[in-house]
């Protein structure tokens, strides 16, 4: 099990990052080690919608596709990403968004297993540089986009 988590006082509303991480067929342009992203579905669920995507992740020799269920919350500006199939035993995480004085708040968590041992045991090495490098692919591009 891997798991990380950060929270960060961003310049933007939480409106702004709420839609920035909830568009993720823009992911390639901006997310490391992201090749491309489709979306499969959006259904609308009342309060919620419930997006099914896959993502292409490639990193040297290692290019994998995992389809994902993204819980997208509006009202509570929170989105919650489970796995569905892939190369992962599982993988879950939240991003939660709160207006703050001066900007909002971002919070962040994942945990996930890989199926494959080395892949795990790779994963941990680079891991916790490789979610800060992730976590500020979004600040960046939010300065990009609101700046």
């Amino acid at each position: 099990m891997t798991s990380h988590s950060e929270t960060k006082h961003l310049p933007y509303t939480a409106d702004q990052m709420y839609a920035l991480v909830g568009d993720v067929a823009q992911y390639p342009k901006f997310l490391p080690w992201t090749a491309a992203a489709r979306v499969r579905s959006v259904t609308e669920k009342g309060d919620h919608a419930e997006m099914l995507a896959d993502l292409v992740i490639s990193f040297k020799v290692f290019r994998e596709t995992f389809g994902s269920r993204v819980l997208l919350w509006p009202a509570l500006r929170q989105i919650d990403t489970s796995y569905l199939d892939g190369p992962f035993k599982y993988l879950e995480s939240r991003w939660t968004f709160q207006d703050v004085d001066g900007g909002c708040e971002v919070s962040f968590s994942v945990d996930f297993e890989f199926k494959n041992r080395l892949l795990q045991g790779a994963a941990g090495i680079f891991f916790n540089e490789a979610m800060h490098r992730i976590v500020g692919a979004f600040e960046t591009r939010a300065e990009e986009l609101y700046r």
